[in-house]
């Protein structure tokens, strides 16, 4: 049995003992269109914005200035096509079924339909799509208002209340935010629906108007009621204060292009469930695979759920590249060699993720070699290159270099030109995960920090981190298209031979995944409203409040800055009067929960790399670019305030008089 390595352009395969497999990739195509160009007057990016947001981007940029849509009732519908509606807001076309596009009559069985059954797609989909939303808008607004804050205040317990007062469980024995028994709600519970005649154990049966006979609520009122409760019960990435993880507020253009999708619901496995989205896919991975430095006509990608799922792709191609070529055979097909010691090296601040995608791909977690790093938690190129001649001098197979361009914690990037050098010189596959710092290639000022990442041989890009995108919003890239092969994935109900050479194209052997959002539509939109120039203004803008945040920090007695932000994160640290390492751990520690418990602000936590106290920090990972100087000036007041707070509630619990607390004002 032979099996062909794919290049770029390759007829569909021919008969083979692996029928049911691909080797071929998508035809290759010309460099794509620049994305760059200034958005027209009047789009977002356009010349105008409003007072405090950065230039070229419209005051409406994010989901809590979102206008609603227009007034309820209002069809929006093509003439001739009649706004009333069947339950739960579907238009009928005509009694007989004329205009119906399906050619199906709307006729007893479909007037009978629930309520909220109705169709997001279609000519009438819009339709009744349109009071819905005017619900959630609603919904989002109050639950905003009632939340007052960042977060819901009460901690867990108050949240539990929250939602169990909501869900009208009556045997939730929760306290509210408040610290009063969580009031039951006399709305129905979501599962109250499913209830039966009667079956069920009385303590499960369900007791609300679905259970008594009683007409169900309306689909608005329901989504009205449970927006409310989600936003309330929140943490929203748009309030200022909410500035713990890489957790984007997402542009109102990004969110408005999402609903799109949601409402036709097309997948990414076939060219006949997603065919505008399939060619918008591929020129978005030829456009993105350009901005990184690859060659678009010889490089591969596709958009992926995140981070997480981009390494573990990266590393599987590693794998099958290193261990087949090493052991004799397709890895993909034959399984792991027996006799072979693989080996991955990643610096010691990379993601979780490498150790998890060690696992699932059967190499173990103990494979991965930590790679020691500085100060800036940036990878050791030194030690890095000790280790690998240590790994070959044992007999090992090194499968595959990680490198990291934004790492979680202080957004460090290693030193990616002098990493690939090492792996050139060993022969070894590099990987780089830039789920975080691929933003700054935005920036004209940031660029040059990723210099170097053009020559890896795969990459991971998050889009719903410096890209303002709502989740999932990844992408994973391969600078040579053929290194894709085993992935390459026939199913006959899906990508048919024949259906190939007929010119219909297919995704499928670019995603470990088959059932697949067109997660590049939000993407697409929003470049090609702000264009690069737009996106990379907002980089800027945080990148500078990240900046400002450290130089509070110097500035205070109180906190100490651990490194320089090199992107969007300040690291840092409250300093306890009592100057202990020990001490410090429990309070910084403990003062973020109480300003989560509060509700007054959503502070990162995390460790330093090393053995033994002194190693907890805190961190603002600032990605609002409406965010203002003074509002990160507020939140680090509020850490102090918070750690103030803990020291002197500490010395209480001890019994210690007040002068122990010197410096620690009441």
């Amino acid at each position: 049995m032979t099996r062909e390595i794919p290049t770029p352009g390759d007829a569909p395969l021919g008969d083979s003992a692996d029928a049911d497999r691909v080797t071929n990739l998508p035809a290759t195509r010309a460099a794509a269109d620049d994305t760059t160009a200034p958005a027209p007057a009047g789009a977002p990016g356009a010349p105008g914005a409003a007072p405090g947001v950065p230039e070229g981007v419209a005051s409406s940029a994010l989901p809590g200035e979102m206008a609603p849509p227009g007034p309820a009732g209002a069809s929006g519908l093509p003439e001739g096509v009649a706004s009333s509606a069947l339950p739960g807001g579907t238009a009928v076309p005509g009694a007989s079924g004329a205009g119906d596009p399906s050619g199906v009559g709307a006729g007893a069985g479909v007037s009978a339909l629930a309520a909220g059954a109705a169709l997001s797609g279609g000519v009438a989909g819009p339709g009744a799509l349109r009071p819905l939303l005017d619900a959630v808008l609603v919904g989002l607004t109050d639950g905003a208002a009632l939340r007052g804050g960042p977060l819901p205040a009460g901690g867990p317990a108050g949240v539990a209340a929250l939602v169990a007062a909501a869900l009208g469980d009556r045997d939730h024995r929760a306290v509210s935010a408040t610290g009063e028994p969580a009031a039951p709600s006399d709305q129905g519970h979501p599962g109250e629906a499913l209830a039966d005649d009667g079956n069920r154990p009385a303590r499960g049966r369900a007791s609300g108007p679905a259970a008594s006979g009683e007409s169900p609520a309306s689909g608005e009122d329901v989504l009205r009621r449970l927006t409310t409760l989600l936003a309330r019960g929140s943490a929203d990435p748009a309030d200022p204060a909410c500035a713990a993880h890489l957790h984007c507020p997402p542009l109102a253009l990004a969110v408005a292009a999402d609903l799109a999708v949601s409402a036709l619901n097309p997948s990414q496995d076939s060219w006949d469930q997603a065919p505008a989205s399939t060619e918008l896919e591929t020129a978005l991975v030829r456009d993105l695979a350009a901005l990184v430095g690859y060659d678009p006509a010889t490089a591969a990608g596709v958009i992926t759920s995140g981070g997480t799922e981009s390494n573990l792709m990266g590393l599987m191609l590693s794998r099958d590249h290193a261990l087949g070529r090493a052991g004799g055979h397709a890895t993909e097909l034959g399984g792991l060699p027996r006799d072979l010691s693989p080996r991955i090296f990643a610096s010691e601040a990379a993601h979780f993720s490498v150790q998890r995608a060690a696992a699932v791909l059967g190499l173990g977690e103990r494979a991965v070699t930590a790679v020691p790093v500085d100060r800036d938690l940036r990878m050791d190129p030194a030690a890095l290159d000790v280790l690998l001649k240590e790994a070959v001098g044992r007999g090992e197979t090194p499968v595959a270099i990680v490198a990291t361009a934004g790492t979680t914690d202080t957004g460090g990037i290693d030193p990616l030109p002098q990493i690939a050098d090492i792996a050139e010189r060993y022969g070894v596959w590099l990987h780089v995960d830039a789920a975080y710092g691929g933003g700054a290639l935005l920036s004209d000022r940031l660029a040059p920090l990723l210099v170097g990442v053009e020559r890896a041989d795969s990459l991971s890009l998050d889009w719903h981190k410096l890209g303002w995108q709502p989740a999932p919003a990844g992408v994973f890239l391969v600078r040579r298209a053929e290194t894709y092969a085993p992935l390459a994935r026939r199913a006959v109900y899906l990508n048919p031979a024949d259906d190939e050479e007929a010119g219909y194209p297919s995704l499928l052997g670019l995603s470990l995944r088959t059932t697949r959002r067109p997660d590049a539509f939000k993407i697409a939109a929003t470049l090609a409203a702000l264009g690069r120039a737009g996106l990379g203004r907002l980089v800027d803008t945080c990148h500078d409040l990240a900046h400002h945040a450290a130089a509070t920090v110097r500035a205070h007695p109180l906190l100490e800055l651990h490194t320089t932000p090199v992107l969007t994160t300040a690291v840092f640290r409250y300093r306890p009067a009592s100057g202990l390492p020990a001490d410090a751990d429990r309070v910084n520690a403990a003062l973020r929960r109480r300003l989560l418990t509060e509700g007054r602000a959503v502070v990162g936590r995390t460790e330093l790399p090393g053995r033994g106290p002194g190693r907890v920090r805190l961190k603002l990972t600032l990605l609002n670019p409406h965010t203002t100087p003074a509002q990160v000036d507020a939140l680090l007041s509020a850490v102090v305030a918070a750690g103030q707070a803990e020291e002197r509630d500490e010395a209480e619990r001890a019994g210690e008089p007040e002068e122990a607390l010197d410096g620690v004002p009441a």
